[in-house]
């Protein structure tokens, strides 16, 4: 691109690119939502001719969504039987948080690496959103709010492989939220845990948000499993020795 002098141009881009999804893609996002939303329970059977309807379109996008989702592991067929939504027990749960810890630990280092105030500012807004609903420490809306902060700080490391892989877990832990319902006997200390992520993240310390973020790893999953030694895996942190 040149500018009107014949020059290389030195225009500054403004504005992202426009993504146009394809209708599979859309699909595939509604019904994550929906899982997500527990609209289908775990163990629920989804049918082609329902869905369909339900969303006004073929069956031919709405397969290749549905294949897309079996891919992510969110569905499950079953021979002779049909598709599912997945059911998840105790290895299920400790393993999506092994995933989840990793991802999101890699995330942070790249988040601390940079320090751009924009992430940061971006992540102190999630915090005060969940603040608005505190005084519901167990309500939908601030676990809907607690989620929203992670899922800021992955898109903040701007990986799309770590983004893409971090939806789909998202999901499920979304599904498992309803067996943390009644365990926060008070907000604050769910979100001093987020806010001192962002301290770290602010001060450049990697060890320290590090060690925070598998802290809050642990106590999600303990509150899911308290009646098991669950472990959330301690790879070293990016640019640590042991």
């Amino acid at each position: 691109m040149t500018d009107l002098e014949g020059g290389p141009s030195t225009r500054k881009r403004v504005l992202d690119p426009l993504v146009q999804e394809s209708t599979p893609a859309i699909i595939a996002r509604k019904l994550r939502a929906a899982i997500a939303a527990g609209d289908f329970a775990p163990g629920t059977q989804l049918t082609e001719s329902g869905l369909a309807a339900d969303l006004g379109v073929s069956r031919g996008p709405l397969r290749e969504a549905m294949q897309r989702l079996t891919q992510e592991g969110l569905l499950v067929s079953y021979r002779n039987r049909g598709l599912f939504v997945i059911s998840m027990d105790d290895d299920d749960i400790n393993d999506m948080y092994v995933a989840r810890s990793a991802i999101e630990r890699a995330a942070l280092a790249q988040v601390v690496s940079r320090r751009d105030p924009t992430d940061v500012a971006a992540l102190e807004a999630t915090i005060d959103h969940m603040q608005a609903f505190a005084d519901d420490p167990n309500g939908r809306e601030i676990a809907d709010a607690d989620m929203a902060f992670h899922a800021k700080l992955v898109e903040c490391a701007r990986s799309p492989r770590l983004s893409r892989i971090h939806e789909t877990i998202l999901v499920e832990t979304r599904m498992c939220l309803g067996a943390m319902r009644g365990t926060y006997a008070s907000a604050q200390a769910r979100i001093d845990e987020h806010t001192e992520i962002v301290h770290a993240i602010v001060a450049g310390d990697l060890a320290t948000a590090d060690e925070l973020m598998i802290a809050h790893m642990r106590d999600g999953l303990a509150r899911l499993m308290p009646d098991e030694s669950a472990v959330v895996a301690q790879t070293v942190p990016p640019g640590h020795a042991p």
